[in-house]
């Protein structure tokens, strides 16, 4: 299932931005620049401190902002009473539609630092408009997505449940959902993000399900008679190993799983095997949940788990809730219509200047070795190289959506592309270096200090 709510009817995504945007729009409108055509790009100058790799996510939703990118009537109106900009201003928005071009890297491919994760190519006056809303998006479902990515590599092949939306905003528990899956969690218990974007949901009972019952006994077998043997009792309300006898005695050997939310999950989860094992009950599943982060599920990778749930550490991207991309101005139009490189050199803060192309360089058995970024010009394909921008939009038309579903396959099938180096949760060194070629100013002030 997709989204109801046809995009056309859906509340503008215009005001999403910050007040500059508007003002510098004007003043170029003003003095003629505005129709300069230009290349921006979104990229990230490094990954947190312990990370190898990141994740990109958000690119579906990015389009979906596009689209509802419209100033109607009521945003005017907003704009002409805050005296925010002039009309001439306000009538130049009153007809915006985006006319250029974006090229990206799709949901579930990898970044590094540097990497070119969205190129706008347009008049300066429509691609500056873009900035926050692309950034707001980008940033957080990145860093979700960037998370999660090395919770289901930790949990090796074991199921993660996404469960983290109490814990942020409503409307970030949603696009949490969606970055948690196209990462390769396996469900979530958020029933908005289940509508909105046709993932898988899931969800059983909590605490205050046993504790509204006389006797657990009572709360087991209202559970049981509602949703079937195959459900997940939660056993650790009161005293465990009752429970789980309890359990069993309810249902026999084909309760689906027991969830464990509480104490030394490993050596509970043994205790608990053995329980159900003695009893017949060799295929329920054991589950864990209690505040679990990639660090958890990396220490618990031999114990007796059969699943994840995760919740707090996944919205918050584990410690980093943003990805710290930036939107820069890479190239624009001179006064005779050439395109000219440009680029910041503020300390700490430097960008290359010019238009980028990148290749994933991979050897001869398919392992990436390089993140290899063209400047004014594309690497060359050696045979074993993979284009990482796509087109997006073309012509302000949009052409690059996929699905969750195939978004979760890109990710999976790129993430096996890495070396296993990239799994590892102590500090180091991306997993592969970036090169640049092509018309370069600068060193490249996104390598790593030590090869500086």
């Amino acid at each position: 299932m997709t989204e109801t709510v046809a995009l056309s009817t859906a509340p503008s995504t215009a005001l999403l931005t910050d007040h500059y945007e508007l003002t510098m729009l004007q003043a170029s409108l003003a003095d003629g620049t505005a129709h300069r055509r230009s290349v921006f790009e979104l990229f990230g100058r490094r990954l947190p401190d312990g990370r190898r790799y990141g994740v990109v996510a958000g690119v579906n939703r990015l389009l979906d902002a596009l689209e509802r990118f419209r100033f109607d009537e009521q945003t005017i109106a907003f704009l002409a009473d805050r005296g925010i900009v002039d009309q001439p201003t306000r009538d130049w928005l009153a007809d915006f539609r985006f006319s250029g071009d974006i090229a990206g890297y799709a949901d579930g491919e990898i970044f590094f630092p540097g990497s070119p994760v969205l190129v706008v190519e347009s008049s300066f006056a429509e691609a500056v408009l873009l900035e926050t809303v692309f950034l707001s998006i980008l940033n957080h479902d990145s860093a979700v997505a960037s998370a999660a990515s090395r919770m289901t590599w930790w949990a090796g092949g074991r199921p993660c449940i996404e469960m983290g939306s109490r814990r942020t905003h409503e409307e970030a528990a949603v696009a949490s959902a969606l970055a948690a899956y196209i990462a390769g969690f396996a469900t979530t218990s958020n029933l908005e993000a289940a509508r909105r974007f046709g993932i898988p949901s899931a969800g059983t009972a909590a605490h205050s399900f046993t504790l509204l019952h006389d006797t657990e006994r009572d709360a087991f077998v209202s559970q049981v008679d509602a949703l079937g043997k195959g459900t997940t009792l939660l056993v650790d309300t009161y005293d465990l190993t009752e429970a789980v006898k309890t359990a069993i005695e309810i249902t026999g050997p084909e309760l689906g799983a027991v969830r464990l939310d509480s104490g030394d999950l490993p050596s509970l989860a043994g205790q608990v095997r053995d329980q159900l094992d003695a009893l017949g009950a060799t295929k329920t599943r054991i589950i864990v949940t209690s505040d679990l982060d990639e660090y958890q599920i990396a220490a618990l990778a031999p114990a007796a788990v059969d699943g994840y749930g995760v919740g707090t550490s996944l919205v918050t991207g584990s410690g980093y809730p943003t990805c710290g991309f930036v939107y820069k101005l890479v190239a624009r139009e001179d006064a005779d219509g050439t395109m000219l490189p440009v680029a910041k050199k503020s300390p700490d803060k430097i960008s290359i200047g010019g238009r980028k192309y990148a290749l994933r360089r991979r050897s001869a058995a398919g392992v990436a070795e390089l993140e290899l970024i063209g400047v004014g010009e594309r690497p060359q394909d050696d045979g074993d190289d993979r284009e990482l921008l796509k087109p997006l939009v073309e012509a302000g038309k949009i052409v690059g959506r996929t699905t969750p579903a195939e978004s979760q396959a890109h990710h999976l099938k790129v993430r096996d592309e890495l070396p296993r180096s990239a799994s590892q949760l102590s500090r180091g060194e991306p997993a592969i270096p970036t090169e640049y070629i092509g018309d370069l100013k600068t060193r490249n002030p996104f390598a790593p200090r030590s090869a500086i």
